[in-house]
């Protein structure tokens, strides 16, 4: 079964600051979105990458990319907020396939560029028998649940992980989830942060399998994730994320 790979990348990153928009930001010569592209466009187990941008911005995107990326088909404009790109890349996905077929799809933040082959070799490896999954690493921290500034518990350490992307699905699964949720009429008290948690509220028969994520695929969210990421490929080189370089 084919798997597309969809590069999130709809947002505005206002807390990142500046006047670039955070998918648009260098990171080692090359944009964000270049870095995530380029992870998927490499990648054996993935037969197609879709872009979303804010609309304002496809062609600046074209542009970046060119024609460097054989597998980029579509660049699309994204939605108001994080599911609504993920919905009109599902709608596209929906549209372009006859009925009955079906397909396995990679969401992916383009705020993480330092995504490796190893994570995305293993999301594709796990969808051929499962049907929705997330990146996950353990958390080293102790985490708190909190009300009115008050802590009200502390669930064990071992239990919780920290979601990364991508987060994986069979094409039908998700866009179920999608369509339960628009017709749900307490949606406006359940704001998803991510795809696997439409799943988990809209499908709980549908299990979320979890794939081993890793440190070095961190999301920037603040400047100094980006000197994180420089030190990160500095100390293992370009060619951990894109053998070619920078462009």
């Amino acid at each position: 079964m084919q798997t597309v790979a969809v590069v999130l990348a709809g947002g505005s990153g206002a807390r990142l600051g500046g006047p670039t928009p955070k998918q648009l930001q260098l990171l080692a010569g090359r944009t964000l979105l270049e870095h995530c592209v380029s992870a998927f466009d490499r990648a054996p187990g993935v037969g197609e990458v879709i872009v979303v941008m804010p609309d304002g911005l496809i062609g600046e995107a074209a542009r970046i990319l060119g024609d460097r990326y054989a597998k980029v088909t579509k660049i699309i404009a994204g939605g108001a907020e994080r599911p609504g790109s993920t919905s009109r890349a599902i709608d596209l996905l929906s549209g372009t396939r006859a009925p009955g077929t079906d397909c396995n799809v990679l969401f992916h933040d383009a705020a993480r560029p330092l995504v490796d082959q190893r994570i995305i070799a293993d999301c594709v490896a796990a969808l051929a028998d499962c049907e929705a999954l997330g990146v996950v690493i353990p958390t080293s921290d102790t985490i708190v649940e909190m009300a009115d500034g008050v802590m009200t518990a502390i669930p064990p350490r071992e239990s919780l992980g920290r979601c990364q992307t991508p987060q994986g699905f069979r094409l039908s699964v998700i866009r179920r989830a999608y369509q339960l949720a628009a017709t749900d009429r307490s949606a406006e008290r359940f704001t998803p942060t991510d795809d696997c948690g439409m799943v988990l509220r809209y499908l709980p028969e549908v299990p979320v399998r979890v794939v081993q994520g890793s440190e070095r695929n961190l999301k920037i969210t603040f400047p100094g994730d980006l000197r994180i990421a420089e030190a990160a490929l500095t100390e293992t080189g370009p060619a951990s994320t894109d053998p070619d370089g920078p462009p």
